[in-house]
């Protein structure tokens, strides 16, 4: 049984949820491509950026150059506009360092997840992580029963930040059974503490759930802080930040910061522009049959004014 622990959420709110909740329509995985159903074709999706950092939406297959393990491949499959289902799971850190920033991850979080969800087609989850990890709302397409379940949201007294626990439970008992497009936001500063898992674990656990790592970064200033522990924290922080960086470059995603200039709404506007505007490709590796070994993949673009972000490989399953 999983470790991750699925609370109910209590009080009037709930109750409304309950009452008005559409339940999930069963046909909703049969609308997945047939990319997915046969085990030999890989599936990659993608964005791609100018240098201004604009999405770009026009392109061909033949703007693409994909290559697995040094050898090229051949596109067999690709669409600019996928309609497949989406799932999406926030997990929202609550340790000691966010005290002052957990409203306005509450709130921003509410109205994204009112935007993007397709009710009766795609599905999220609200995980919370400190001390524990724990599932306050499993999947459900229902934004009431998402937005009460982020009303949970509280600090605990003691200290720990299970950060790699979070994604490495959330892809294994949720996002390792969901077919299509599949998203992990992480709210955090990126500081792991006392976390028996690792980073190179909590990755390979993404890249088997073929699932996507956004980070959105933010913590309490350093200056509310006394001196010491705010030259510790920043220490700390710059170590989180390039762990996120890393986190979101090898699973196909991207890492923001929040600052005055970025506020999370505006962040969260860019990862939704991001999951609408995707490429999916699929091609067929050489393999007759699936090996479980680690292949890396190398997607680009012929024009060099221009970037992609793609997962850096897979586990053949």
């Amino acid at each position: 049984m999983s470790s991750t622990r699925v609370r109910r959420v209590g009080g009037l709110r709930a109750a409304v949820c309950l009452l008005l909740a559409v339940p999930v329509a069963g046909s909703w995985a049969r609308d997945v491509s047939t990319m997915s159903v046969n085990v030999n074709v890989v599936s990659v999706l993608a964005t791609v950026r100018d240098r201004q950092g604009r999405l770009v939406t026009n392109l061909t297959t033949d703007d693409f150059v994909l290559r697995e393990d040094d050898v090229p491949q051949k596109i067999r499959y690709f669409s600019r506009e996928s309609d497949l289902p989406l799932t999406v799971g926030l997990l929202v850190d609550t340790s000691r360092s966010q005290t002052g920033v957990l409203d306005q991850e509450s709130g921003a979080s509410r109205v994204f997840l009112d935007q993007v969800l397709r009710e009766g087609k795609d599905q999220a989850f609200v995980t919370h992580f400190d001390t524990r990890v724990e599932t306050l709302q499993g999947l459900t397409s229902s934004r009431c029963q998402l937005a009460a379940a982020l009303d949970q949201l509280t600090i605990p007294d003691q200290v720990a930040t299970l950060l790699y626990s979070a994604v490495q439970q959330s892809c294994g008992d949720l996002m390792s059974r969901q077919p299509g497009r599949k998203a992990i936001i992480l709210l955090t500063d990126g500081v792991e503490w006392k976390d028996p898992v690792s980073m190179d674990a909590a990755i390979e656990a993404a890249q088997r759930a073929d699932t996507i790592l956004y980070s959105i970064r933010l913590s309490e200033p350093a200056h509310s802080w006394r001196p010491l522990r705010a030259a510790v924290m920043e220490g700390m922080k710059k170590h989180g930040k390039d762990d996120l960086e890393r986190m979101a470059r090898e699973t196909g995603g991207t890492s923001f910061a929040v600052t005055k200039q970025q506020s999370i709404a505006a962040i969260y506007s860019q990862i939704e522009s991001e999951l609408r505007n995707q490429y999916s490709i699929g091609y067929l590796p050489a393999r007759s049959t699936p090996d479980g070994q680690y292949h890396r993949i190398e997607l680009s673009v012929r024009d060099r004014h221009l970037s992609v972000a793609a997962r850096d490989g897979y586990y053949s399953k």
